[in-house]
């Protein structure tokens, strides 16, 4: 995946689709679309982590936002301050006139929210929020405009964290990517696109964990739940219907995992599904698969022979005896034309 700092002016599919033909990919998709104008955070997920993109999208975000007031407000910065924190908590949005989404009212959450600054001389806001996936913070700002009763609207918005990942966390430009992949091209060193395009991972960090046996993994890529003799490691505090990393042990992610025991339950129990598998990340059969081993497989594929070897042996007397009736019945027909 790639933190990618946005330029303004393209879309985020065109910023995609023009990583895609940078470095020659088959799928790429990102952590939730950003308007043409707007800079900052877009998690661009790269082959394999796609998978992953439902997730991405889900997740919160958090921007700073330039909103200008269409005049000037009486109370000054204490006043915007006081309607700022009036505008957290569950809010009703109806997306702008010009949207990726349907215009319908629907509820978004704001979880925080800080006032940078206000310039009383040309009417700007600066403030920063922390919000659920899908707020429009173009709405925010004209609700904002309302609230103070002097009308509003949004003059520039940076993201600066889609989900985990944040402006500090190894962002990068277009540039970068193009630079690091003609590095790549050129003299053959990697070390630059591996700082660029990081492993996918990294997403998945703030998930309580389960390490796998290697026998395992190739099962639980095919979609087999994970029962408790394929369980190596595991994390503190993991509690049931909680989603969880499975891991193997050199820490590559194989699935993401409906949890069905809590830590407690796996350390003291011998049998049963520690999780179910909810999206698989890995690709199938990286790993030798090493199902239908064991010893109560091998007796079940023992009996399965036996039966079938009875049955073909039970067939194989009902032909021979068929035969012979047939002669049987063939010498008489001769004896009595005789």
């Amino acid at each position: 995946m790639i933190n990618l700092d946005k330029p303004a002016n393209p879309s985020s599919h065109e910023v995609v689709a023009w990583l895609k033909r940078i470095l020659r990919v088959e799928k790429t998709g990102h952590s939730g679309t950003l308007d043409p104008k707007v800079t900052g955070s877009l998690i661009v997920c790269i082959d394999r982590a796609t998978r992953l993109v439902k997730a991405q999208q889900g997740a919160g975000k958090e921007y700073v936002c330039v909103c200008r007031l269409h005049s000037a407000v009486e109370g000054g910065a204490k006043t915007v301050k006081r309607a700022l924190e009036t505008l957290t908590g569950a809010l009703f949005q109806r997306p702008p006139l010009i949207s990726a989404v349907k215009r319908q009212l629907r509820i978004r959450t704001i979880y925080d929210s800080k006032l940078y600054e206000y310039d009383e001389e040309r009417h700007l806001v600066v403030f920063w929020i922390s919000c659920e996936a899908g707020t429009y913070v173009r709405t925010l700002c004209v609700h904002l405009g309302l609230l103070l009763g002097v009308g509003g609207h949004m003059q520039e918005l940076r993201r600066v964290r889609s989900g985990i990942c944040g402006e500090d966390s190894n962002m990068v430009t277009m540039h970068d990517v193009l630079d690091a992949m003609w590095v790549f091209d050129n003299s053959k060193k990697e070390a630059y696109l591996r700082r660029v395009v990081l492993p996918l991972e990294i997403l998945l960090t703030n998930y309580k964990r389960v390490v796998v046996k290697d026998s395992a993994v190739n099962a639980l890529c095919y979609g087999a739940k994970l029962m408790i003799p394929g369980v190596l490691r595991y994390d503190a505090g993991i509690e049931v219907n909680e989603e969880c990393v499975l891991m193997t042990t050199k820490g590559e992610a194989i699935a993401i995992g409906t949890a069905q025991m809590n830590t407690a339950v796996i350390a003291t129990c011998d049998h049963g599904v520690v999780a179910k598998v909810k999206r698989v990340v890995m690709e199938r059969d990286t790993y030798p698969r090493r199902w239908g081993l064991g010893p109560v497989a091998q007796s079940k594929k023992k009996t399965n022979s036996d039966i079938s070897h009875d049955a073909e042996a039970s067939e194989g007397r009902e032909k021979k005896e068929k035969k012979e009736k047939k002669e049987k019945h063939e010498k008489k027909r001769h004896k009595t034309e005789k």
